[in-house]
């Protein structure tokens, strides 16, 4: 059986800024693929090279090499409007003086189809992001999460074989950032969509995506599931963006054993004999009675809520842990022992 072809594609995909063989390359010879009716994060740092990537799926910027494929069709040299794509910004970008119905009809008045047939895919685009009644509403008139289920239907309404969105969330506040995350991924998935996603927020990547791809200065560090980077991050780089993490300097010996401080555990993956850095997230830590695996005095304490947050001195140097023993708060200067648990620990070679 004939396998689809990817929703999108890059084939060593370059760009650079300028026409001299010395001017600065945003993105350096990228290869991936995103496959159809799957959502695909592209996250990393300012600067990485994750908005350009989004931008030259959109035909909004041309590689200076390489291939794009959208449904197995090369639109490489294909502009904007050639490519079937939507795309969802920042700002919104909704036209003020039209009403929310209007501003949903637009693009496909643009592209014309008649008006009575407009108005009724409108409406029901507008009824798949939960905003029925409002049809007369001015964008002004809406609260922020309002406008961005507008945006989101007119961007919808399109039916594009690959929808792009470019930071959606960051002009929301937190309550809103979940809320608006849960309708993307619950619309992606009951309507099948191809989606890239891009933000710098690893926790709302980790909620909704298929497959994250992390970028650092124009590569690709890594590309897999959220589980997957989270638990067996390949880098330094990675083990660090992906959620909090520590890194402490470790060795490997014999039958992949690490020594950690007076700690000991097996690594994972088969690196060879010599100096590796392990990466531990906050809730990983195990606090027991002193003499139980690193001893450690509690420096600082912060209530949460549904957790407590403590900073340990160690031998290894200040350790945060993220605590949901809530039953008894350690007074400070308590003396512990910190162990392991099973999971949030992941062995790095150096970067």
């Amino acid at each position: 059986m004939t396998q689809p072809a990817p929703g999108i594609e890059f084939r060593n995909v370059t760009k650079r800024y300028g026409a001299g063989a010395d001017s600065p390359l945003a993105v350096k010879g990228i290869s991936f693929t995103v496959p159809t009716g799957s959502l695909t994060t592209i996250l990393g740092p300012s600067g990485c090279g994750k908005t350009t990537t989004l931008r030259m799926i959109a035909g909004l910027e041309s590689p200076s090499s390489g291939e794009v494929f959208i449904a197995g069709v090369n639109v490489t040299a294909l502009g904007p409007a050639e490519r079937n794509v939507s795309m969802m910004f920042q700002s919104y970008a909704l036209f003020p003086h039209m009403n929310v119905l209007e501003n949903v009809m637009y693009g496909l008045k643009m592209s014309g189809l008649a008006h009575d047939v407009a108005r009724r895919r409108a409406v029901e685009a507008l009824g798949n992001v939960g905003l029925v009644g409002l049809d007369i509403r001015l964008p002004g008139e809406l609260s922020g999460g309002q406008q961005q289920r507008v945006a989101l239907a007119r961007a919808l309404v399109l039916e594009p074989a690959v929808l792009l969105f470019d930071e959606p969330l960051s002009n929301l506040d937190a309550r809103l950032r979940r809320e608006m995350r849960d309708e993307i991924r619950s619309l992606q998935q009951r309507l099948g969509l191809t989606v890239a996603y891009v933000t710098h927020d690893q926790n709302e990547a980790l909620a909704v995506s298929d497959q994250i791809i992390v970028m650092d200065h124009g590569i690709i560090a890594q590309a897999g599931s959220p589980q997957q980077l989270y638990e067996r991050p390949d880098s330094e780089f990675v083990a660090g963006f992906m959620g909090e993490a520590m890194l402490f300097p470790a060795r490997i010996g014999a039958a992949r054993q690490v020594q950690l401080g007076p700690l000991r555990l097996a690594s994972a993956q088969d690196y060879p004999e010599g100096p590796v850095k392990v990466a531990v997230r906050p809730e990983a830590w195990v606090v027991g009675p002193p003499g139980a695996g690193l001893n450690g005095r509690l420096a600082k304490s912060a209530y949460l809520g549904s957790t407590y947050e403590y900073t340990f001195q160690t031998e290894l140097g200040p350790i945060f842990v993220v605590s949901s023993n809530l039953d008894r708060a350690l007074p400070l200067q308590s003396d512990v022992g910190l162990s392991l648990a099973d999971h949030g620990v992941c062995v790095v070679c150096p970067d």
